[in-house]
């Protein structure tokens, strides 16, 4: 099926397949995709010097992912309902495709606050976020601002097939140097606990990760299912970060009434750092929304990542 659906994204990007709009996306504004490309493109839409952030559907029916191991850092949050999105930052390369691309939430304006005006490719928003949404220090570009850059594929059912080309917006990668989160990388801190797997649960979704010692990585499976992209590979990451926050009620609810999690990433608190095999419980620190946050070990040192994708995954702090 993966690779079917593989071969059928592939040909979308060749012959740029698209198909007429109008969807509504969760009850978060209106996707209008021609069903034809005009050519332009909208590098100028970009920052070139920042990082390009994708929010990515996370329902069962939007699986498997495509581009998703070529980002950078890869956020999870929880939204309405007790299920999950994803939020991909995508700096030292950017994939072919991407996809499929969903509605942004608040919580997303502060977290990208840490980079320097980035892109942000989303579909839609809550009405009453958008205002938001103009006014943040970034590059909004759902498909309405850049319609070629983006793709409905006929194999998924909407809303699940909007997919995103990433060179359409930012035309190359901007580098490491735009990763501004604040994340440290080197060589691994003496202790931390031998781990095999761990599992973070929301109401609805559940992530493990299960260390794979001949691939260097941690492998991903999402509500029990090993999680693969649409080319057939498992998905994984170097480091995982399962980090603690406040998550509480915001003002704003989805098309059918339910409240939308706000997840607080600025403040204080701790973590669980997965890496070679290993957890290592941290603290982390985040005094403003300009600036990265800071994980360091019991004894205050920093915590260094492993190179390669980092996971991050936040959790209700209990």
């Amino acid at each position: 099926m993966a690779g079917l659906l593989a071969a059928a994204l592939t040909a979308s990007l060749a012959a740029g397949c698209t198909t007429s709009g109008g969807q509504r996306d969760d009850g978060r504004g209106t996707t209008h995709v021609p069903s034809h490309e005009n050519g332009t493109g909208h590098e100028s839409l970009a920052n070139s010097a920042s990082v390009l952030a994708v929010k990515i559907d996370n329902a069962r029916a939007a699986r498997p992912h495509t581009g998703l191991n070529a980002a950078d850092v890869v956020y999870v949050e929880q939204v309405e309902g007790g299920l999950s999105r994803l939020m991909a930052v995508y700096a030292t390369k950017l994939p072919k495709a991407v996809g499929p691309v969903r509605s942004a939430r608040e919580s997303d304006l502060e977290l990208l606050r840490q980079f320097n005006r980035p892109t942000l490719a989303f579909s839609g928003a809550q009405s009453k976020l958008l205002p938001l949404i103009d006014k943040a220090p970034l590059q909004a570009v759902p498909p309405g601002e850049a319609a070629d850059a983006y793709f409905r594929s006929r194999h998924r059912t909407s809303p699940h097939n909007l997919y995103l080309r990433p060179q359409r917006l930012m035309g190359s990668a901007p580098g490491a140097d735009a990763l501004t989160t604040g994340f440290r990388y080197g060589a691994a801190p003496a202790g931390g606990k031998p781990t095999a797997s761990q599992t973070v649960r929301y109401d609805l979704a559940r992530y493990t990760f299960t260390w794979s010692g001949s691939q260097d990585r941690w492998l991903v499976a999402m509500d029990g299912k090993a999680a693969t992209t649409t080319d057939g590979k498992r998905v994984g990451a170097g480091t995982v970060v399962v980090q603690y926050v406040k998550v509480r009620r915001s003002t704003f609810h989805d098309s059918l009434g339910k409240n939308t999690p706000y997840t607080e990433t600025v403040g204080s608190g701790k973590a669980r750092v997965l890496r070679d095999g290993r957890a290592y419980d941290v603290y982390w620190t985040r005094p403003k929304a300009t600036g990265g946050t800071r994980f360091t070990t019991e004894d205050g040192k920093r915590m260094n990542f492993q190179k390669g994708p980092v996971w991050v995954v936040f959790a209700k702090a209990s």
